[in-house]
């Protein structure tokens, strides 16, 4: 019973490689094309719907351009609305509106007035007052700082000019701080310009308030733990916030500024909101000579890097505006117009352009510009488009499989047909085999008999009980073949009724005795006792049964040993035949149900047998509602078990 050579085997794998042939050659190249030409269709329809809505944004640009040339317009006339008489609370307004990063602002004659650039020193009124300039006198002699700074206090409080009057208070702090009396110097200031009579008046001779530099200078004087220093603080930074009450030029704001910044210990808490459009304006009338002003043009470029200027209509306000502030009030622009498939964009000059975007000039009031749209994601076009083209998929892939199906049912029938062909022939070849070699046998000892001429009777009656044997060999035979047949045919029929298990072993075991005795043989039988019975047909389990003892016997070769047993276990009742014979290859096991399947062939000649054995076997068992288990090693024996349900209903719908 066992290694390995498949009935039919080169047979079986040409049939296998010729149905695999024809369902690639007729099944599956066809499929392959059409998905080919459908994923074409396709992609050539997505395609053509980019395209389309492409070409429809395209012409949307147009109008994007000129909305922005109006943006522009109507921007550089706002600025102009809010300049009013072109001072620092102008300049205030207009940043604090969101309107430009920064403003100049120019007088008629196109002059900066604010932010305006440092003017050259005038002389100074004060030199022409002797009183002045003894003071200065003795603020030059270290031993006399004390008249100095009491001089300079009697000045300030006699001067009914209060710019006079501060810069004489401004020069007795000098003194004081210049005498070591600091103490003095911070009471001075604090009682003065913290919220006394210089609070809010008095300039130099550059028109710079002279309360913020003495400001700032207190808080260089005082410890920034001190109370007083928070006072000093909030003050000073209240004025260099005050673009409306107090006029200080913007070289001067940006100073203390910074400043105050490095004194302070949490700058943060002071916020200067208008420090960054003032220095812009700085950096750029340093940048630019003084001109003309200009009527409104386009959005240009400044003379300092990153930066853009715009005209009012009438010249007189130069709008500044940083590169990313232009981008993003033009991306808020075009919001309403982005979709979750498109989105317009204005590209500043200098900056790359993917290819797979569209770009045109921006307009005339952003020449330098380029305004583009870019696609985004799956778009809804294209979703469309492959709607459409899922209705013709689906068309293409019923085809497919009502193609790919007919050839496989086409393949199974054809395997099908190849398969009893093979079997037939098999059939036949082994029918003419196996029932030849008992006739030529008996024909043989026949013979023999025939030929002598005196009878022997010990030896006619071996000859007989041969000719006996072979008989019964050839009626098992052939009652394979005729059972086979009917299973085929599926005219098998069973007649189930109640069946001791212990008649049907010892059925099976009285029909193979006669046989087990003309070899040497040791068979041992074990009939559990009580055993229920089982609704069965007990003439087809005894064919079951002989079938297995059959193959116990023909293949344990020398000394044999066959067991059967009967027993029940978890509520099944188990017929196990056990030998000692060849044993099977795990490998086999599945296999050896098959019906004409062999492992051996050639042991199978040596001891005769088509393969049909176990495959009725196991049709037997499975008509009882049962199975057959196979326990084997090769070269250590094996053991068929026939489980059967113990339960008679069971037995009844099997």
């Amino acid at each position: 019973m066992p290694t390995a050579t498949r009935s039919g085997g080169m047979s079986e794998r040409r049939g296998a490689w010729f149905m695999l042939l024809f369902l690639f050659l007729g099944v599956l190249v066809p499929t392959a094309c059409v998905l080919w030409f459908m994923h074409e269709a396709s992609r050539n329809q997505v395609e053509s719907a980019r395209q389309n809505v492409r070409e429809a944004y395209r012409n949307q640009l147009r109008f994007v351009r000129d909305r922005l040339a109006e943006f522009w317009t109507s921007r550089a006339a706002a600025v102009e609305a809010q300049a009013g008489k072109a001072t620092a609370a102008d300049f205030r307004r207009i940043v604090a509106a969101g309107l430009a990063d920064s403003v100049v602002l120019l007088d008629r004659g196109g002059a900066p007035v604010y932010p305006a650039p440092v003017a050259m020193p005038s002389p100074d009124p004060l030199m022409s007052r002797p009183d002045w300039r003894a003071m200065e006198m003795l603020e030059r002699q270290p031993a006399r700082l004390g008249d100095a700074a009491a001089g300079y206090a009697r000045m300030a409080a006699s001067e009914t000019d209060l710019s006079f009057a501060a810069r004489a208070t401004q020069g007795q702090i000098r003194c004081l701080v210049t005498s070591g009396d600091r103490e003095a110097a911070l009471r001075v200031i604090e009682s003065q310009f913290l919220a006394g009579r210089f609070a809010n008046r008095g300039e130099d001779m550059e028109h710079r308030p002279i309360a913020a530099d003495e400001l700032l200078l207190a808080l260089h004087l005082m410890k920034p733990a001190s109370p007083r220093y928070q006072r000093v603080a909030q003050r000073l930074a209240a004025l260099l916030n005050d673009y409306d009450a107090t006029v200080m030029p913007s070289a001067q704001r940006i100073f203390l500024i910074a400043e105050f910044r490095s004194l302070a210990p949490q700058p943060e808490r002071y916020a200067f909101p208008m420090d960054a459009a003032e220095r812009l304006a700085v950096e750029f009338l340093d940048s630019e000579s003084p001109r003309l002003r200009v009527k409104q043009g386009p959005v240009a470029a400044a003379g300092i890097p990153d930066t853009w200027t715009l005209h009012s209509p009438s010249g007189r306000v130069i709008a500044l505006y940083r590169t990313a502030t232009v981008s993003s009030v033009m991306e808020r622009l075009l919001e309403d117009r982005n979709t979750s498939s498109v989105k317009f964009a204005v590209v500043p000059p200098g900056n790359f352009v993917p290819a797979t975007a569209d770009a045109i000039p921006a307009g005339p009031m952003l020449p330098a510009w380029q305004v583009s749209f870019s696609m985004l994601g799956t778009k809804p076009v294209e979703e469309a488009a492959r709607r459409q083209m899922a209705v013709y998929a689906w068309v293409g892939f019923l085809v497919i499989a009502a193609t790919t199906i007919a050839g496989l049912l086409v393949g199974q029938s054809f395997r099908r047909q190849l398969r009893l062909t093979r079997m037939k022939t098999n059939l036949v070849a082994t029918v003419s085999h196996e029932l030849k070699t008992p006739l030529a046998s008996m024909r043989l000892l026949a013979d023999a008999l025939l030929r002598d001429a005196q009878f022997d009777p010990l030896k006619t009656r071996d000859y007989l009980e041969l000719i006996v044997g072979e008989n019964l060999r050839l009626a098992r035979l052939i009652e394979n073949f005729l059972t086979f047949s009917r299973i085929e045919r599926n005219r098998q029929r069973f007649q189930f009724a109640e069946t001791n298990p212990s008649d049907v072993v010892i059925s099976a075991v009285r029909v193979m005795r006669d046989r087990l005795k003309a070899s040497p043989c040791r068979l041992d039988v074990e009939v559990s006792d009580g055993l229920p019975s089982i609704r069965a047909d007990e003439d087809a389990l005894v064919a079951a049964l002989l079938n297995l003892l059959d193959n116990a016997h023909k293949y344990t070769p020398g000394d044999k040993k066959i067991s059967v047993r009967a027993y029940r276990d978890d509520g099944h009742l188990i017929l196990a035949v056990k030998d000692n014979g060849i044993g099977i290859p795990a490998r086999e096991q599945k296999r050896i149900f098959r019906s004409f399947y062999q492992v051996d062939r050639r042991l199978a000649r040596e001891t005769g047998g088509c393969g049909l054995g176990l495959s009725i076997v196991d049709f037997i068992v499975r008509a009882h509602g049962g199975a057959v288990e196979v326990n084997s090693q090769a070269g250590a024996g094996s053991t068929f078990s026939i489980v059967l349900p113990c339960d008679p209903a069971m037995g009844a719908r099997a």
